[in-house]
């Protein structure tokens, strides 16, 4: 029998929540973004008003005004969007006890064993789930419905805003073999271009070359997407609380040419905190310390950590503590083969752990700018791919921002 999976988009998040306290806004053309004040800030999110002038997410204000001059822009407040998140959650656990949240905004369902008792129509459940949403919360959703979590998200994707998609099992080929590589889940920039060289630009180009050469190009990845492609995806939804719970966080990197000054260093260690960031907010968690490996070209390794003053998931703070250990355990111009950094003592919330100096400088605004525009970093990436945008090692902008569909 085949499973019966659902995902849930909700459309235009952040400013969906942010029109519910003004919705004298409604039709006006608004968006959400990191910095108000600043020309520079980011289009976090817009509504579909403001879609209609072209105004895309995650390009610059300035960008966004040419377009729509009238455009109105809301300061984003996470605490609300996680409120409701939760409320929609909890809305969908009433259908299924399988329900995985997959970022703020969307989650999966299955309700294999559970449609029976709401009628058994899968496309009606997912009907009457958007009704209820609209209703009680005031928020629209997109509904895909199909047998696997990669279709089911595609269908949701399909058409937008307030819909339900089906792709059943029965000739699902004709819907989503079409449909552009980067419509899948996880097809990102990188993949899209490697693939595109050997002419698959398409779901059914990829299918239909095999698995051995998007593997080849591609590793793990190219072998996962011809198996997405070609309908075989069978991971299971998986609900938050049968999560094994995680003890630390880490990344490391084995540098192609030994690094030999700190800028080098630095910039290495950048690109390993930003990941290990990352993953801390993709999981709502925080680290209270870090540790740090240096491996040089004798293959001798060194390791140091130290626990922080107060629990963070930004990269800038992992990155200093990062470097401050470094700065202990090595001297430039000794050859560095590979560096580690690891966030340890992790929690679900926001702690400290040092006594509160009243007369130490401290600067909660720049704290909070830099934690939106981290989280709008999370939200672009988890769009477009994890290369589609970076952060610049020492002021940390993004730089190349792309395009929303």
């Amino acid at each position: 029998m085949d499973r019966v999976i659902l995902h849930c988009d909700l459309n235009c998040f952040y400013a969906s929540v942010e029109l519910l306290s003004r919705p004298e806004l409604r039709e006006s053309p608004v968006a959400v973004c990191g910095d108000p004040e600043s020309r520079h800030g980011i289009i976090l999110a817009k509504n579909e008003a403001a879609k209609q002038y072209g105004v895309q997410t995650a390009e610059t204000i300035w960008q966004a005004k040419r377009k729509c001059p009238e455009l109105i822009l809301l300061p984003p407040h996470r605490d609300r969007y996680q409120t409701f998140s939760r409320l929609v959650n909890a809305i969908y656990g009433q259908y299924t006890d399988l329900v995985e949240p997959f970022g703020i905004d969307e989650s999966w369902l299955d309700i294999t064993g559970s449609m029976h008792l709401f009628g058994g129509d899968a496309a009606a459940i997912a009907d009457w789930i958007r009704a209820r949403v609209r209703r009680e919360l005031g928020l629209t959703l997109s509904v895909g419905v199909s047998f696997n979590k990669v279709f089911a998200k595609l269908g949701s994707d399909y058409r937008k805003p307030d819909a339900t998609t089906v792709i059943p099992r029965e000739g699902w080929q004709e819907i989503v073999w079409p449909l552009p590589l980067g419509a899948m889940l996880y097809a990102g920039p990188a993949a899209q271009r490697a693939l595109a060289k050997y002419g698959i630009r398409t779901i059914g180009e990829l299918a239909g070359c095999g698995p051995a050469l998007p593997e080849q190009l591609l590793g793990k990845l190219g072998r996962q997407l011809w198996e997405y492609a070609s309908g075989l995806d069978g991971a299971p939804v998986r609900p938050q609380h049968e999560r094994e719970p995680v003890k630390s966080v880490g990344n490391s990197t084995t540098f192609r040419e030994n690094l030999t000054s700190r800028a080098q260093v630095r910039r290495g260690t950048a690109r390993l905190c930003d990941s290990v960031a990352a993953r801390l907010r993709e999981q709502g968690l925080y680290c209270g310390a870090v540790a740090v490996g240096v491996r040089d070209a004798a293959f001798r390794t060194v390791s140091r950590q130290t626990r922080l003053p107060h629990s963070t998931h930004l990269r800038r703070e992992l990155l200093e503590a990062s470097m401050g250990l470094i700065d202990k355990i090595w001297r430039p111009p000794a050859p560095v083969r590979l560096i580690s950094v690891t966030a340890l003592a992790l929690t679900d919330r926001l702690e400290t752990y040092e006594q509160v100096d009243l007369f130490a400088p401290h600067r909660p605004a720049e704290d909070g700018k830099r934690e939106r525009l981290e989280l709008a970093v999370d939200e672009i990436r988890k769009k477009y791919g994890g290369e589609a945008i970076s952060f610049g090692e020492a002021g940390g902008h993004p730089e190349d921002l792309p395009p929303e569909d």
